[in-house]
């Protein structure tokens, strides 16, 4: 089993920055794809971004590549997803997501995940 447990997440100001936060434990060996995801209201949740830890490749789909980076400290297992000029439609409860199933763009693909943290962009 992965423990996933996000923090970070608040109310900001249009073009604002934010660094959320996955802190991960148990049994990581058995997953090498770390995302993020993020559901709005209403909406499907969708993958902003991924990574590789193995050969730490990153993806990010193109609409919000350059604003959406994700990073990984093995030291102390803890994901992060910098966001930057952050736009009212950012608003959604955002996930740390883990599996080993190919680094999909689903969500059906990730085995673990944690309890999310809402971000507020006004």
């Amino acid at each position: 089993q992965v423990q996933l447990v996000e923090s970070g997440g608040g109310s900001v100001q249009a073009g604002g920055s934010l660094r959320l936060t996955c802190t991960a434990s148990g049994r990581l060996y058995s997953t090498f794809c770390m995302a993020w995801f993020r559901q709005a209201t209403g909406k499907e949740r969708e993958r902003v971004a991924v990574m590789h830890t193995t050969v730490g490749t990153t993806n990010y789909p193109a609409k919000l590549k350059g604003r959406f980076t994700i990073s990984i400290d093995s030291v102390e297992n803890t994901v992060y997803l910098d966001i930057n000029s952050l736009k009212p439609e950012d608003t959604a409860k955002y996930y740390c997501a883990a599996g080993n199933r190919g680094c999909t763009t689903s969500r059906d693909d990730y085995d673990f995940w944690g309890q999310g943290t809402q971000v507020t962009v006004s």
